[in-house]
């Protein structure tokens, strides 16, 4: 049987609750799609990098940081209140490139298989 880390498991948490809470909330007010990916969280449970992607523009992107940086303050407490922890990690908003290159590998393979139908 495998075991899993606690830091890990505390991590999925976090990622299903910040889900929760934000992908509605973001979706009424950003400029384009976020996701989050994956939350990693220091050994000692005290920091926790969240990783996150978006579809969207450039300013759409820009806006999003702003907002994680104005707001972290608040989505940390609202997600302490579900967590049932004597310290709620400190909270790092990072952006996640993987889905925006999956989509443009995707693309280029699609580029191809049309080349080679046209041939």
């Amino acid at each position: 049987m495998r075991q899993f880390k606690r830091s890990q498991r505390l991590g999925e948490q976090i990622l299903r609750d910040i889900s929760s809470l934000l992908e509605i909330e973001l979706s009424e007010v950003a400029p384009g799609m976020v996701t989050f990916t994956q939350v990693r969280l220091s050994d000692d449970l005290r920091y926790a990098k969240v990783y996150y992607s978006y579809l969207g523009s450039d300013e759409g992107r820009e806006w999003i940081v702003g907002y994680f940086e104005r707001e972290k303050g608040r989505i940390r407490s609202q997600i302490g209140r579900k967590l049932r922890i004597r310290h709620i990690p400190e909270f790092t908003f990072t952006f996640d490139p993987s889905v925006e290159h999956g989509m443009r590998i995707e693309q280029l393979l699609d580029g191809l298989k049309r080349e080679d139908n046209q041939d």
